[in-house]
């Protein structure tokens, strides 16, 4: 069986909504697979399914379900819920699949689809292929018989299950009261549960991005436009501001002052935490090739190792499987707590950061930004055509600029994985070297794509 996936890329399926591969015969065809490839054994198989805001969630989700039916699996349908709800459900609820439909960050035009194991863990590329081999082949030979046939139901009180286990992640010797936190939900999929937590652990809530349209998901508001998020900090004199994506998996803080924490300062906060708590596992935190080096060099003096991945929480994921690590995320803002959830959780990350300002009593712009970041800049090139990073000439270059930055710097070239870009990233000490050194490697790569 060819392991080359088509349909999925990095995190599920994802497109245009309404055009294939994001379109009800799709998703239709998807959950039969899905469901064919998870129905094992004699029991009553049961996969649950969830959404954020999306318009396209009311299509999507309908189609998944006559596609699982089919297959012979029930349905469990839990409505709006952040991604690591779907995947703590799925365990929970002892399911023998999740899916997740969200596009994440991106806007309400695009549309997703994430499957999790009865782990509650991401699919391994593998399982993807096996699926997708499926899909291609004569899907009718693996449709239950009229005896055998789903059923669907709804569970109504899944989100105040998710409230509880988010609750539960929060120290029980403290309390959030007497804190002003801005919360915005992008009009995601915690628009009402991510306020209600902070407001039950006992915080003045003030939220943002928690009306839903179907339209207006991620628009001008959430962890990728957190403009909105500083600005009401600033004006409400608030202690924090958190920013959810579309699915709330991930997410950005802003502190009182209004000034940004990505990603790689909230791994580094949290570390220093469990550091000091002896509650960090593995002797390391697992981030991608994309986090600073001064996250690395700040992991360093804590006596802690950063160990590195391909770009993609997933990878991430495994990584910290495979070496016993209870830490790890991205620079984007996605961040994995295997001591409380199997995928990012937003919110999570959130609560462990203000378990931090609330047991040292001191102001988010002292206590989150841990490290003083080297400069790094990153330029996409696209190209027609093969690849220009496989010629002689484009290697040479990015061998001379690696030469020259030595141990002061790195250079990171890669391919993305969704279209004809190459992503030209470098870091170092000195600005103006990192300016240079990135434009030198683009120019190369240009000018070797316009030969091809």
């Amino acid at each position: 069986m060819s392991s080359t996936r088509r349909l999925f890329g990095t995190d599920g399926i994802r497109g245009t909504a309404n055009r294939a591969p994001m379109d009800a015969a799709t998703a239709l065809r998807l959950g039969q697979a899905a469901g064919r490839f998870f129905n094992r054994g004699s029991h009553r198989h049961r996969v649950v399914i969830g959404k954020d805001t999306r318009l396209s969630g009311y299509m999507l989700e309908p189609a998944l379900t006559a596609g699982f039916i089919g297959a012979g699996m029930d349905v469990v349908l839990v409505g709006p819920l952040p991604t690591p709800a779907i995947a703590l459900l799925t365990r929970s609820l002892r399911a023998d699949l999740g899916v997740m439909i969200s596009a994440s960050h991106n806007p309400y035009e695009d549309n997703g689809i994430k499957l999790f194991g009865p782990d509650g863990l991401k699919l391994s590329d593998a399982q993807e292929s096996a699926i997708e081999a499926l899909m291609d082949g004569d899907l009718t030979t693996v449709l239950a018989a009229p005896a055998r046939l789903g059923r669907a139901s709804r569970l109504e009180d899944a989100p105040g299950r998710y409230i509880e286990a988010a609750k539960a992640s929060f120290p029980k010797r403290l309390s959030l009261e007497g804190l002003r936190i801005v919360v915005d939900c992008a009009h995601g999929a915690a628009y009402k549960v991510a306020p209600t937590v902070l407001w039950e652990l006992g915080a003045e809530v003030v939220p943002l991005g928690v009306a839903p349209d179907g339209t207006n998901i991620n628009k001008g508001c959430g962890s990728t436009a957190p403009a909105q998020l500083a600005e009401t900090v600033r004006e409400r004199r608030a202690d924090l501001g958190i920013a959810l994506d579309g699915d709330a998996d991930r997410l950005v803080l802003v502190d009182e002052l209004g000034h940004l924490v990505d990603g790689d300062q909230i791994l580094a906060l949290i570390a220093r935490s469990w550091v000091a708590q002896d509650r960090l596992a593995g002797g390391a935190v697992v981030a991608t090739v994309m986090s600073n080096m001064g996250l690395a060099r700040f992991l360093k003096a804590q006596g802690t190792a950063l160990l590195r991945t391909a770009v993609g929480d997933r990878y991430v994921a495994e990584r910290m499987r495979e070496t016993g690590c209870n830490l790890g995320g991205e620079q984007s803002g996605h961040v994995l707590m295997t001591d409380f959830a199997t995928t990012g959780d937003g919110l999570i990350a959130a609560l462990q950061v203000l378990a931090v300002l609330v047991e040292e009593g001191r102001p988010a712009s002292e206590v989150c930004r841990c490290f003083d970041p080297l400069p790094q800049r990153l330029v996409n090139v696209r190209y027609v055509g093969t690849s220009p990073l496989d010629d002689a000439s484009v290697q040479a270059a990015i061998a001379a600029e690696e030469a020259a930055l030595g141990e002061q710097g790195r250079v990171l070239i890669r391919p993305s994985g969704t279209e004809p870009v190459i992503r030209v990233m470098a870091e170092a000490e000195d600005e103006a070297v990192v300016s240079g050194t990135v434009e030198r490697l683009a120019d190369a790569i240009r000018a070797r794509a316009k030969a091809a």
